[in-house]
């Protein structure tokens, strides 16, 4: 959440001249109702399997695709396998530091509901900790890592090209 996974998938799908598709909005687009919404009123056990059916249509027809998943989708069910096991898919982990998460989402709460409720930056900051430390061991499994703190969206992008070719 907020490492630049939609920002930096739409550039790198420009600059490779490859469809983009964020798994969110996409997600949005099949349940008609946007992901506070699917949360507020079905719930994240609803919202988890529909984004795991969601992921899986995806990645089995996307070819020339970037596509920009949820920063909860590699660490629910068996997503991450489902991804690492399918040869065209290559694996991104956009690795931003605890204070730059912090600093991007603290003004951004009301657009994502699982730290809607969340009063304080100091709770924040805890909880976006807590969440790194238990989902690390399925974002280290990423393919390539790219450290994106204090890096321009230009070197991201050239950063992941590089590594791809």
């Amino acid at each position: 959440m907020a490492s630049g996974k939609s920002v930096v998938g739409q550039e790198l799908a420009l600059k490779l001249n490859y469809d983009f598709i964020d798994l969110d909005t996409y997600i949005e687009s099949e349940d008609n109702r946007n992901i506070s919404e699917i949360f507020k009123d079905s719930g994240e056990i609803y919202f988890r399997t529909l984004e795991s059916k969601c992921l899986k249509q995806l990645i089995s027809n996307a070819d020339n695709t970037v596509l920009a998943l949820g920063g909860g989708t590699p660490c629910y069910g068996d997503n991450l396998d489902s991804i690492l096991k399918n040869e065209k898919c290559i694996t991104i982990y956009l690795q931003a530091s605890l204070p730059t998460l912090v600093k991007r989402l603290k003004n951004e709460k009301s657009t994502r509901p699982i730290i809607a409720k969340i009063k304080s930056e100091e709770a924040l900051l805890e909880f976006i900790g807590k969440h790194l430390f238990e989902r690390s061991a399925f974002y280290n499994r990423a393919q390539i890592k790219i450290t994106t703190d204090n890096e321009s969206m230009d070197a991201i992008i050239e950063k992941i090209i590089f590594k791809l070719f």
